[in-house]
């Protein structure tokens, strides 16, 4: 995992995006081209979301919604390169697909996450099964994307909000979390 990602500073995070810090932070990645289906969905819901959350919304390049500037409590970014790591330090919850690079990185910094993985008609399932082994281990809640609503998505965040204690709890007694010392550890055991 990139260290980088452990050094970020949730105040500049909460300062980058506008918000004073007085809500909880939900943070929307759709990878670097986004994820239609997710950044529509998440547009519907803020009626739903906003009133409990501010919501950081990276929805990928060309994605951005004009209609949505200057929302109160919803900021809206193509992607972020070097700010990434303040953005990951200021929220609260991840909503995200299921790729495996993300997963790792999100379960290493025990962010509590709600999964929607790209449906079989669009991938080869591999989403499906990274989201569900990781539902199975209580380290995140998923919703499928032909299930997710205005009204299911903000459900589903709620209630991932209420049990981000008992995620993080699982989450930190993962032995899966950062591997990165334990690759370390093998090696140097090979090496002598």
């Amino acid at each position: 995992l990139r260290q980088t990602l452990f050094k970020g500073s949730r105040e500049k995070g909460l300062k980058q995006a506008g918000f004073d810090g007085t809500k909880p932070v939900l943070l929307m990645m759709g990878g670097s081209q986004g994820a239609q289906a997710v950044n529509k969905g998440l547009r519907s819901a803020l009626p739903l979301l906003l009133k409990d959350f501010d919501v950081l919304h990276l929805c990928g390049k060309g994605n951005l919604d004009e209609t949505l500037m200057g929302t109160t409590g919803y900021c809206q970014k193509e992607f972020l390169s070097d700010e990434l790591p303040d953005a990951l330090a200021a929220c609260d919850l991840v909503l995200s697909r299921a790729g495996a690079n993300s997963l790792c990185e999100f379960h290493a910094l025990q962010k509590p996450m709600l999964l929607v993985p790209l449906p079989l008609s669009a991938s080869r399932g591999d989403q499906i099964l990274n989201a569900d082994s990781y539902a199975r281990r209580g380290l995140a809640h998923v919703l499928r994307q032909e299930d997710m609503t205005a009204e299911t998505l903000a459900a589903a965040v709620h209630r991932l909000y209420r049990e981000k204690d008992s995620i993080r709890a699982a989450m930190q007694n993962d032995p899966a979390g950062d591997g990165t010392a334990q690759v370390l550890e093998w090696i140097e055991r090979i090496q002598h």
